[in-house]
């Protein structure tokens, strides 16, 4: 018997788009982020495919993006058929839980009964139908009033993904393929990681949720009761002339917390979260390896090219991302990573891609703020 699915008219997507990604630096910056690029040589922007994901499903008068005030205009540009009202702009980063939390508090202002799905806007997700059928399972559960996340199954010991514990499955609602979550865990070592593959009881966890937004608000004020305060009084200025006054007012007070923090560890320990696992490729392209992952898909071989540099190589391998179009050789070097741009050139390997953000700090240290 099929789960009953929600109504599309209550199912939202809300897509978090924010931070930097200084582990693609100099690639990613301030001004132009990770989410805003075509890191995956398709010819589409991280945001963009995530967009298009959910269209078929929600369609895009149920897109709420949230994003950074500096980013809003290439945000909209790069979304034509998401309405600007459905742009939320926020003044400064204050971190996952004010972004997802205020998304809430408009939702609920707007439909009662909405149902919202946590997207992150820089993943790849292949076999989209089976992606939007795992999404349409966790709305199902989520209506029942539980706090549901999808859990990717893991193909590799990863060290870079956190994890999640999953347990029996549950009878309710009949017919999904929801477990009980017994645990969120932080990115492990390799032995570990290695451990969680051999089990086969921990999926990775890409950071979708979905619940019902009044639920959502109701958790979160359980351990942030001031923040939803603040998110509240936004959303109920959100339509009037007073908005701008009221965001400028409340926005800087918000706590700086992650959602998994605010909720979702909290909501697994009173046994409330479920997880639907998921068979679809998955990775979050948080460094050049994820990117020649990705460029690797539609381009074999040992050296990954991404832009319009002109590339001669001899006996080389890794992966090269280039913003300018000056020919660059390459002689018997294995596993590089060469970043080059108009001002930043970076050279590393693939083994100490993870160290490219102890870099940008070092930037910052020089007072160079303007190339981050």
């Amino acid at each position: 018997m099929p789960a009953t699915s929600v109504p599309s008219s209550h199912l939202y997507a809300v897509i978090p788009a924010g931070g930097v990604g200084s582990r693609l630096w100099p690639l990613s910056r301030a001004s132009e982020p990770k989410f805003l690029l075509d890191l995956t040589g398709t010819g589409r922007s991280l945001l963009r495919a995530t967009v298009d994901r959910v269209l078929p499903l929600v369609g895009a008068d149920h897109v709420l993006v949230v994003t950074g005030r500096r980013h809003r205009e290439a945000v909209a540009a790069q979304l034509p058929d998401v309405s600007a009202e459905h742009i939320v702009a926020e003044n400064e980063p204050r971190d996952s839980s004010a972004a997802i939390g205020l998304a809430a508090a408009l939702l609920v202002q707007h439909d009662p009964d909405a149902i919202m799905a946590s997207l992150p806007a820089d993943h790849v997700i292949g076999d989209e139908p089976t992606f939007r059928a795992a999404l349409q399972d966790a709305a199902s559960v989520a209506a029942t009033g539980r706090l549901v996340t999808i859990g990717v199954t893991p193909s590799r010991p990863a060290t870079g993904f956190g994890y999640i514990r999953f347990a029996e499955a549950l009878t309710e609602p009949a017919g999904t393929t929801a477990h009980a979550v017994t645990q969120f865990v932080e990115k492990p070592r390799a032995d570990v990681a290695e451990s969680y593959l051999r089990s086969g009881d921990y999926l990775w966890n890409a950071g979708m949720f979905v619940a019902r937004a009044a639920d959502l608000l109701a958790w979160l004020a359980q351990t942030q009761p001031a923040l939803v305060d603040g998110v509240t009084e936004i959303a109920e200025a959100w339509h009037t002339d007073e908005r701008q006054r009221v965001v400028d007012r409340v926005w800087p007070t918000l706590a700086r917390i992650a959602i998994d923090y605010s909720v979702a560890e909290p909501v697994a320990a009173r046994g409330q979260v479920a997880v639907i696992p998921a068979h679809f490729d998955w990775d979050d392209v948080g460094d050049f390896s994820a990117v020649a992952r990705q460029v690797r898909r539609h381009q074999p071989g040992n050296l990954a090219i991404l832009g319009d540099a002109q590339v001669l190589s001899e006996g080389s391998t890794g992966v090269l991302v280039s913003e300018t179009d000056r020919l660059i050789a390459l002689i018997g070097v294995q596993d590089l990573v060469v970043v080059d741009t108009d001002d930043v050139l970076l050279v590393t390997t693939g083994d100490n891609t993870q160290r490219v953000k102890e870099m940008v700090e070092m930037v910052r240290q020089t007072g160079n703020d303007g190339l981050l």
